[in-house]
């Protein structure tokens, strides 16, 4: 039996790894221990699940739980310094999405997994999603021959998206951005469907609903004078768990949840466009949105032999769907076909559980290649952060190299 310690006690921490670690995979994962930054939101999660033992340091629970695997799910800017800790105390690391925020923090990451020779896995769950998947096996299939363009259009709506302007993610210097925090996610999976590595990005950014607006507003919505009239007020005593796991924990580290969406601290975009070329002179085109009406994803992928469109267009960012989700495709010699897909299962369509499956259990077959390791992990945030530069730099940029070998702008290898 393998013993994990947990970094982070928020909502991911909690429903994704902590309780199904004290329920169903107890009998191989051993959970010896919790850590936050804020002492409160950490003895929540212990209580929820029996009592876990809760430090009030990381490198004391290194110490005394001797742990095989630490879990980060921490804040993305703090993704490295504990996935770095942990693998220089000899422990493996699986880490939330994004691994990182930025190139030099990803290398900092890769040289610490080298030299320890310990292993980070990245958890990017729509792999494991069937929807996702099917889409995998249908392109490894030949379905539509080689790949040359891929186009991914995706929208958040008016609460999801807006969610993100409330937070710690609203400062690039705290998530990176969506380009980041977000997207990392939606390029992995076009790296993964590709089957290429990205090598030039060309992004634009800005912000058109959210951000310093100039209109006299509150600070936050739970002692804002607008709340009549502003279409975002959102009651953070209504939420259960965000009101015991923030609200009450607001003097343990200062962090309200409800933050105005029209701060002037808000400096990461809602609008934003990206154009990806691989290495296989293959195309990606990608936008994201994070104010629209309704929320969902639609793809479409152009191959010598075809074309296949997909979407997905859902009312709870756990992606749930009550009917099948189809796949089309269409052939150069104009034939049709449309497969169904069951994506009716709680956690991202059935993803969450599938993938937990492969992070606690281990050593299951990987034929569509699912599981992700750091150089996965760092191909998708890498788009994201290059993005974020270009946007800056008006132009556009090849990825930067972050092979551990990589130092003072020369590789070693």
């Amino acid at each position: 039996m393998k013993k994990y310690v947990l970094v982070g006690a928020g909502s991911r921490a909690l429903y994704m790894f902590a309780k199904p670690m004290v329920t169903d995979w107890s009998h191989i994962a051993a959970f010896e221990g919790v850590y936050d930054a804020n002492p409160l939101r950490a003895r929540l999660l212990s209580e929820e699940c029996g009592g876990i033992p809760v430090y009030d340091d990381f490198h004391e629970m290194i110490a005394a739980a001797k742990p095989d695997v630490v879990i980060v799910a921490s804040t993305d800017y703090t993704h490295h310094t504990y996935i770095v800790q942990a693998l220089s105390a000899g422990c493996d690391v699986i880490s939330e999405k994004p691994m990182t925020i930025d190139e030099d923090k990803c290398r900092e990451i890769l040289q610490a997994e080298q030299a320890s020779g310990k292993k980070v896995t990245v958890t990017f769950n729509l792999r494991f999603a069937p929807y996702f998947a099917a889409v995998k096996e249908l392109l490894l299939q030949g379905a539509i021959g080689e790949i040359y363009h891929m186009d991914l259009e995706w929208f958040l709506d008016r609460r999801h998206g807006a969610d993100y302007f409330r937070r710690w993610h609203a400062e690039m210097k705290n998530s990176g951005g969506l380009l980041v925090h977000k997207s990392t996610h939606h390029f992995d999976i076009m790296n993964w469907w590709m089957d290429s590595r990205p090598a030039e990005v060309h992004a634009f950014g800005t912000r058109r609903v959210y951000g310093d607006d100039r209109q006299e507003h509150g600070a936050r919505c739970l002692t804002c004078h607008r709340k009549a009239d502003c279409e975002f007020y959102m009651d953070i005593e209504k939420d259960p768990f965000i009101e015991q796991y923030y609200h009450q924990a607001e003097e343990e580290d200062g962090y309200i949840r409800d933050r105005c969406l029209f701060d002037s601290r808000i400096d990461i975009y809602d609008t934003m466009s990206v154009n990806v070329r691989y290495d296989n002179d293959a195309m990606l085109t990608y936008s994201l949105v994070a104010y629209s009406p309704y929320e969902g994803w639609r793809a479409a992928i152009n191959g010598s032999k075809g074309r296949i469109e997909v979407s997905n267009i859902y009312s709870n960012a756990d992606m749930k769907q009550v009917e099948a989700s189809r796949i089309h495709i269409y052939r150069t010699d104009g034939s049709e076909e449309v497969v169904e897909v069951n994506t009716s299962a709680a956690g991202h369509g059935g993803g969450d559980a599938k993938l937990r499956k492969a992070l606690f259990e281990g050593g299951i077959d990987d034929p569509l290649g699912q599981q992700a390791d750091s150089s996965v992990g760092a191909e998708s945030l890498l788009i994201g952060a290059t993005a974020n530069r270009s946007i800056a730099e008006g132009r556009a940029l090849t990825l930067p190299d972050i092979s551990p070998n990589f130092v003072n702008g020369s590789s070693l290898r």
